[in-house]
Parts: C-alpha cells; sequence; structure tokens
C-alpha cells in the first residue's frame, strides 16, 4: 500500500506514461486490476512488447481526450476517463483504474477521482450530472463511489455474466450542485 500524501496529479499521456502502463497494466497475462474492470466483456489482450502495445487501439484511446494518466510523485501508475453516453443530451461516465495493486487501498484513487469530477465539472460549465458503472462483485469501485458522495442511482439485476454467475450492473451519479456543496473550496 502507497501513502496517500504522495504528490498525485492527473496529467496528459504521453510515450513514457504509456510505458509505464504497458509494464504495470498490459505486459502479463495475468493482471490483477483485468480481474475487476469489467472481465465479463472479455477484451483484455497483454501486449508482449512496448511497440505492439504502443500501436494498439489501446494506447491510442490513453492517448486521447478522454483519458487522462494518473501520476504519483511523476510515476504513471493508473488512468482516469471519460466517455459520453450521448453528448447531445450531456450524458457523460467516468471511470477509474490503477494499474499496479501495489498502489490499491492508499487512498489514491479517492484523491484521483475527485480530482477528475472537479476538472469535469470545470471544463463543462453546462455539464449537470456525472456518472460512473461498474458491476456488483466490484466492491471496491462501489465502496470509492459512495466515499467521495456518488450516489447509488440504479442497479440492474443480473445482467452480467461471468464464470457461470450473474451480477447487477451498478449505476452512480453526482449532480454538480451537489458536487459543489459536498467540495466547497
Amino acid at each position: 500500500m502507497i501513502q496517500k500524501n504522495k504528490l498525485l496529479t492527473l496529467e496528459p499521456f504521453n510515450s513514457y506514461y504509456l510505458k509505464s502502463i504497458w509494464k504495470d497494466g498490459f505486459s502479463s497475462k495475468d493482471s490483477e486490476w483485468a480481474k475487476w474492470n469489467a472481465p465479463y466483456f472479455d477484451d483484455y489482450t497483454p501486449y508482449s512488447t512496448f511497440s505492439n502495445f504502443k500501436h494498439s487501439s489501446i494506447a491510442e484511446y490513453l492517448l486521447s481526450d478522454s483519458c487522462k494518466c494518473i501520476c504519483v510523485e511523476k510515476r504513471a501508475i493508473g488512468m482516469v476517463s471519460k466517455n459520453w453516453i450521448d453528448k447531445s443530451t450531456r450524458w457523460l461516465e467516468i471511470g477509474i483504474v490503477i494499474y499496479n495493486s501495489n498502489f490499491w487501498h492508499g487512498g489514491i484513487g479517492t484523491q484521483a477521482l475527485k480530482m477528475w469530477i472537479n476538472e469535469i465539472f470545470t471544463c463543462y460549465p453546462e455539464l449537470e450530472h456525472i456518472g460512473l458503472t461498474t458491476w456488483s462483485e466490484n466492491k471496491r469501485m462501489m465502496h470509492l463511489a459512495e466515499k467521495i458522495g456518488l450516489k447509488k442511482e440504479a442497479q440492474i439485476r443480473k445482467v452480467r455474466y461471468f464464470q457461470g454467475e450473474y451480477y447487477d450492473s451498478v449505476k452512480y451519479g453526482v449532480l454538480r450542485d451537489e458536487w459543489h456543496m459536498q467540495y466547497k473550496n
């Protein structure tokens, strides 16, 4: 576990950060993070070389405006993302992945997600709601969402089938005014 008082920043991805993310998150066949990040989609791909990874669609996504790199003391350890469910109706969802499990349980995810929500509400003044979707087996993500003040808005039962069992899809969200009331500067 890494201490949460370390300097944490959200940075645009670059080749240097991509290489760290490849090492921690995409160079092994059995990455721990992939067991929790929607494994029912069965879309995790390990890359044997950084060259293969940097030409992949995941690297392209990380380098896009939809993502920022989570850095602890300038070391890339994860990512936050934003995706429009429907831009015309201003429906946006966020996500977070910390690829190296040594950085789990230290408050980094909490701090990073708060920073990300603040940044999104600042960059999109017309946005009234930010959502986050996970699955019922990912207890840490559900705890994180509730810990920072997101409200459970929906639980769609038994729609995620994985390894012979059904799980729920769980949706969280926060309104701009709720967020600002909770985290006044």
